[in-house]
């Protein structure tokens, strides 16, 4: 594979998934461009990058909003390939579902807009699970990627916003607009878990920390479908590199255990440690909808409880040749990150 002298423009250069995407794109030799609403972020997130690889000059930043045209024109020019990995990801339901929608459809359009008047080849979009299986609850099956999910359901602010913001990357891609050809690809991951680079505490690690510290008193009867955020990040750059994933959306999970599993996992890592209040009981289901009434974090999962369904990697693993961690790893080390941050 050749490496492109011109550089990746990485939207979001501050978060998550982003920062491990930049590592990643680092350490196979390319240039990169992170997009920050601030540049006062600018040492922050190139000293989380660097305890990982070295930055130097390959790394460098520029100020953009999701919901200003200014800027993005000058940002994406001259690159080849962009990650478009920029999205809210709130904790709780917002009071107005559009400040979630507005930003993910509208700088979703944008980026493209700006990428494809710059002649850039591919855009890796970050989409999310929450694209493909919200409003399906109680429906035992497996999800692919010719899975979407239903806009006709009360599926909250974030998975219509992630819904809404991809099914507008593909009407703009196929679109006589796109006159420029620009290839467009969808990673649609589950729950992001895995080492967290920075302070800046990820919205999905709001699990593995409640359980961490004890906040709940067991667990219930759910499953949460768990991908590494290395794996992710490795779907991405194999997304931008292969030429047959171009047009193509892929659902990248690894495995979907219960949350039972989860906090076994987590409480025989760390039984001989501090965290020994880790629960382990399982709570009936009538029981958790009525703690539901009164715990947020509770209410915001209740509509998984009790369903059992899965999520197919097959595509991800046949075209793009991915291969996701064990579920252990990835949360030990998003436990362990958390320790080590002071997270818990």
């Amino acid at each position: 594979m050749t490496i492109t002298s011109q550089p990746v423009l990485v939207t979001g250069a501050s978060g998550f998934l982003a920062i491990h995407c930049i590592i990643q794109l680092l350490e196979q030799g390319y240039k990169v461009r992170g997009t920050l609403r601030t540049l006062a972020r600018d040492g922050e997130v190139r000293a989380a990058v660097c305890k990982y690889v070295g930055a130097d000059e390959r790394l460098s930043f520029v100020t953009v909003d999701l919901l200003q045209d200014a800027g993005w024109q000058a940002a994406i020019h001259g690159c080849e390939y962009v990650f478009h990995v920029a999205s809210p990801f709130p904790l709780f339901e917002p009071e107005n579902e559009n400040d979630l929608i507005q930003p993910a459809v509208e700088g979703t359009l944008r980026v493209l807009r700006a990428a494809h008047d710059a002649h850039v080849n591919r855009v890796v979009l970050v989409s999310s699970n929450a694209a493909i299986s919200a409003g399906y609850v109680g429906e035992k099956r497996t999800f692919t990627e010719a899975d979407w999910s239903r806009l006709d359901k009360p599926i909250g602010a974030y998975a219509r916003s992630k819904t809404l913001a991809e099914h507008a990357a593909w009407d703009f891609i196929n679109s006589g607009e796109n006159t420029n050809k620009l290839e467009l690809v969808t990673i649609n991951p589950s729950l992001i878990l895995g080492p967290i680079p920075n302070k800046d505490f990820p919205t999905s690690a709001e699990l593995i920390k409640t359980y961490m510290k004890g906040e709940v008193p067991g667990v219930a009867w759910i499953k949460m479908a768990i991908v590494d955020v290395r794996d992710v990040a490795s779907a991405m750059m194999l997304a931008m590199t292969t030429p047959e994933a171009a047009g193509e959306r892929f659902l990248c999970s690894g495995d979907t255990p219960w949350i039972k599993d989860i906090a076994d996992i987590l409480s025989k890592h760390f039984s001989h440690s501090a965290y020994k209040r880790i629960p382990r009981m399982l709570v009936p289901s009538f029981m958790v909808r009525i703690l539901a009434l009164f715990d947020k974090k509770i209410a915001r999962v209740m509509e998984g409880l009790d369903w059992d369904y899965e999520l197919s990697n097959e595509k991800c693993k046949r075209v793009l040749h991915w291969q996701p961690r064990p579920k252990e790893e990835a949360i030990i080390s998003m436990a362990e990150s958390l320790i080590e941050l002071g997270f818990v």
